[in-house]
């Protein structure tokens, strides 16, 4: 794990909030969803399957814990939980707060409409998520 590299169009659509035990827990700059990512520091990891049992165990645990944040964030009535791995190969597990009317409701965030951007507010957010990730 110590020579992880996080792939540049992650880098790009997110923020570095922290690391857990396993993941760094990055912050997707858009505006329209609460919306974290576990990104295993694994090498080489595309798909769940990639991981030990015990890289398992850990990835679950931190999927339990942001999710709950997530749950607890105002609005927010149903949580996605996903790891596509299409675009982006490195194994990433996205987490999106969902409410009726948000901006792709009933379907899903990926591919719909452009990302409205943090912008100054960016780094409050990063630093909000920091707090409530303890």
């Amino acid at each position: 794990m110590n020579d992880f590299q996080l792939d540049p169009r992650l880098a790009a659509d997110s923020a570095f909030v922290a690391d857990g035990p396993l993941s760094q827990v990055r912050l997707m700059d858009d505006t329209r969803y609460p919306w974290l990512l576990l990104v295993p520091r694994v090498n080489g990891a595309s798909e769940w399957l990639d991981l030990d049992g015990g890289q398992q165990r850990l990835l679950l645990a931190e999927i339990n814990q942001v999710g709950a944040l997530l749950r607890g964030e105002p609005g927010v009535l149903k949580l996605n939980i996903g790891a596509l791995g299409n675009i982006v190969r490195q194994l990433h597990v996205h987490l999106v707060g969902r409410h009726e009317g948000d901006a792709a409701w009933p379907g899903p965030v990926w591919g719909h409409g452009q990302a409205q951007r943090h912008g100054d507010a960016l780094a409050a957010r990063v630093e909000y998520w920091r707090r409530r990730l303890g």
